[in-house]
């Protein structure tokens, strides 16, 4: 798999966004939600290098490999460099992606993945008067108990 390929694997995950950050930079980030998952650095010399985050035992792994080596001030979250993408299978490449993209994915809020990928109708009317009451049940039990506490001491 080459940069191009690479570019339109990550661009076609659901959700999936991109943005060119320019200098100092120099960054096409790959994010789901607000969460990044994948970046290619897009100036000299380290043009067209990749990086994603990956699981600790996989670190261990890939950080032993030639070619792969700790992303830049991220390697304390496991990220990885790949310094050039067609040294690595295409179907390997493809799955620490998708791994990458569904940790991202995953630690956004249910409702926000629920909006991104489309799977539901938003709220109906019935849940969002369950939410008004709900809120105004917790206003109320606040004024019954200005320490919030159950029991007065």
């Amino acid at each position: 798999m080459d940069t191009a390929q690479l570019k339109k694997f990550c661009a076609q995950l659901p959700g999936a966004t991109s943005r060119l950050l320019g200098h100092p930079s120099n960054i096409l980030v790959y994010s789901v939600g607000d969460r990044n998952f994948a970046y290619f650095k897009t100036s000299e010399p380290e043009r067209w290098r990749f990086s994603i985050r990956v699981s600790p035992d996989r670190f261990v792994e890939l950080t032993d490999i030639p070619g792969i080596k700790p992303a830049r001030f991220r390697a304390r979250y496991h990220w990885v460099t790949i310094v050039d993408v067609r040294s690595v299978p295409a179907a390997y490449l493809a799955e620490l992606v998708e791994w990458s993209y569904n940790k991202a994915l995953n630690s956004l809020s249910k409702r926000r993945r629920i909006e991104l990928l489309d799977m539901r109708k938003p709220a109906s009317f019935m849940e969002s008067v369950g939410w008004a009451l709900a809120h105004q049940n917790v206003e109320r039990w606040a004024k019954a108990h200005p320490t919030g506490r159950l029991k007065p001491s």
